[in-house]
Formats: C-alpha cells, structure tokens, sequence
C-alpha cells in the first residue's frame, strides 16, 4: 500500500495472500444465502474455519436451521478477546453469481458482507501466521436472520445471551469514512388503509366510494411534515431524528376504486429517545387519517435501539493507531447511518466498531468492492486485534 509501516505491520502485510482472501469471497458469495435460509454458506464457512485448525461451535442460538459459526484463535496467555462478527445472509433480491475483473469482487453479498468476512478470515490468518498474538484471542462469529423484514436480529441476540461475545467487537458492514462512536435505534412501520366492500368500477359507483387513496395521500403528507419537524433533533455527529416512506401501493387498474392502500417506512431515533413516545406519535397521525368509512392499521416493529459508544474504551484506540498505521491517518468520529448488529452488542454492554470496505451497491443486485479495500480491512482487523489483545501498542513490540 506504499506505506511506511513498522515492522509488525510489514509482517502482517506479508502475512496477508490477497488470492486467499479472494477465493474465500468467491467461496461465500457462490453460495445464495437469503435471509432464512443461509445454513448452506453458514457450513461452507465452518469447514473453511475447520480446515485452517481454528477451533469451531456451532451454536443454534434459537435458530437451528442455521446454527451459527464460532471460531476461536486463542494465544499462549490469557487477555481480552477481540470479536469479528458477522452476517452470511444476504437481501431477497436475485442472486448475482460471483465474479473478479480489474481488481473488483462482483456477485450477492460482496459488498454486503461476504467480501467483509473473508476479510476478517484472511485478518484472522495473518495474526496466526506471524506469531504476533502474544496474549488474548480473536473470536469469528457469523448468523443469519441479520437482513429485515425477512429477519429481525434474533441470532445474533440469542448468540449474546448464551456468551458467545468479546470484550470487544468489529463488524465489517460497508462504512469506511469515519469512525461511528453513535447510532440511531429504528423500527419498521407498515400501514394498511382499507374500506368495506368490493371494488368498484369508476363509473359505476367507484365515485362514491370512501377514497382509500386519497386518506393514504393524507397520511403521506403528514408523515412528510413529521419528518420537516424532526430534522431539527440532531445530534453533534450529523445523524438526525427521521421517518420515511419507501413503498406505497393501492389498486388494480387506472379506473377502479380500490378498498386498500398500503405504504410502508422506516422511523429512526437519536439515542435516549423514549421509544414508547416515539410509536404514540405514530399511532396519533394514523388516528387523525382514520374515520368511520376509512379504517387505518399500522405495525411498528421495533429492531433497535439507539445507542453511544464510550470514547475511551480500549478497543477505540486501538482500532485508530491500527487505521493510522495502515492508512496514514485517523478517522474522523462520525455516526453510522444505517442500523447493523453493533446496536444489539452496544445495548449488551459491548464496544462495537463498525468498519469494513469502501463497497458499493449494498441491497442491490449491482454489488462491488475492490480487492484492494478487502485487503485494506483485512490489515486494519489483524492490527487492532494485536493492539487490543496484547494491550500494548504493537507498533513498539
């Protein structure tokens, strides 16, 4: 990476085969892996892990049909344990099969994790391979039932609860730019707007219908200026207080009065919020819309918290004089936009880091990422895993 790195750097550099890394990506992504149904990838991954020597579990944690990977390196002396966690299962979108041009991992879970965790495995091998773990252990974790609405965490939460957790933990889901010290909590909202009877031709009496459409436009429009008036709570880091609606749908032709409409969002909170006065304000806009002749429903499904990291901790500078080691500089302290599985580690009392490659077209069918950010990552897991669980700085060993 043209970068002067002391010598434990150098020998994890070395340490690190970016073929390997790749052919384990391959390996991963080749297997589709929908949300619910990753126990396929999830034992591909287990013998991979197996066949290194790397001592391995499989609990279900209440999930048997995909019992999740545990893999161990432990040192020669006792110390803290650093966890690279992640998801196998990947978006229900169709399956894109992988593939390697110009430097560049294309295929289903590249960005989005697959490409994340082979990272971590090849991160896991270099810290083996040079002998540099003096004290500790580095723990792989991967689960399924990570991807909403399809899953809701529950894998991972169950892993937590039976012990399976570090003292510390990093989670390769695509951010690179900063290093997020917040995240906002966020539940899915689903709203259903519906009348009595059949649907009618416009002619024939869809003109006196009560029109679902139109209460479904109104209730848009107030979620739209709810929104307006959050963007005013931020916090320092940037993130803001929000709702958003991605998908609305009613009716069957152009000229026929439908009997449902149906939209569904996202509402996302900065941390401290009190979620049951968040979920109040909600279910008060849906009764403002609702009238005798238009009943409204609506879900709210609560997937996390928010939550704020503790500047101080340990693994915060370690993982910073490792980026700085492998990139030049620090990152900057920023918030991480999107929820991922450090939100349920944070609310068990557990340091978690989210960063992995600079990856693009995560829940799409067009997902990318460079090798060389794999390889970039890779290097930057194995240093913070050497810092942390040695607890000295490795750049003076």
């Amino acid at each position: 990476m043209g970068v002067d790195l002391p010598a434990p750097c150098d020998l994890l550099q070395q340490a690190i085969q970016v073929d390997r890394l790749v052919d384990t990506a391959v390996s991963l992504i080749e297997v589709p892996s929908p949300t619910r149904d990753a126990a396929a990838v999830a034992d591909r991954l287990a013998v991979l892990l197996s066949d290194e020597g790397f001592e391995l579990e499989r609990p279900a944690a209440n999930w048997p049909q995909a019992p999740a990977v545990v893999a161990r390196f432990q040192a020669e002396k006792p110390g803290p344990t650093l966890q690279f966690h992640g998801h196998l299962d990947t978006v229900h979108l169709p399956f894109v099969a992988p593939r390697v041009s110009d430097g560049i991992l294309y295929g289903s879970g590249a960005s989005d994790m697959k490409g994340g965790i082979a990272a971590m495995v090849e991160a896991l091998r270099a810290v083996r391979d040079t002998n540099l773990l003096a004290s500790g252990e580095i723990m792989i974790t991967a689960v399924d039932l990570h991807e909403a609405p399809w899953g809701d965490g529950s894998q991972v939460r169950a892993l937590i609860e039976e012990g399976f957790v570090g003292d510390a933990v990093l989670i390769p889901e695509y951010l690179a730019d900063r290093l997020p010290l917040m995240g906002r909590g966020m539940a899915l909202f689903e709203v259903t707007v519906q009348r009595d009877g059949e649907p009618v031709h416009e002619v024939f009496g869809g003109l006196e219908q009560p029109r679902v459409i139109a209460a479904g436009a109104e209730l848009v429009s107030r979620f739209e200026k709810l929104d307006h008036q959050l963007a005013n709570n931020r916090h320092p880091y940037g993130d803001r207080d929000s709702i958003f609606i991605g998908q609305v749908g009613s009716g069957e032709i152009y000229n026929q009065s439908p009997t449902h409409f149906k939209l569904c969002g996202t509402r996302r909170w900065l941390p401290g919020a009190d979620i049951a006065a968040v979920e109040r304000e909600y279910r008060d806009i849906l009764a403002t819309v609702a009238s005798p002749e238009i009943q409204v429903e609506g879900s709210f499904h609560v997937l996390s918290e928010g939550f704020e990291l503790v500047i101080d901790h340990p693994v915060i500078s370690a993982f910073q004089a490792a980026y700085q080691a492998a990139v030049g500089q620090p990152l900057p302290p920023g918030s991480k936009p999107f929820l991922d599985d450090g939100n349920h580690f944070a609310h068990s009392g557990i340091t978690a880091i989210t960063h992995g490659p600079a990856a693009t077209g995560a829940h799409t069918v067009g997902e990318e990422v460079l090798v060389a950010e794999l390889e970039r990552m890779a290097l930057v897991y194995a240093l913070t895993a050497c810092c942390f669980c040695n607890k000295q700085d490795v750049f003076r060993l």
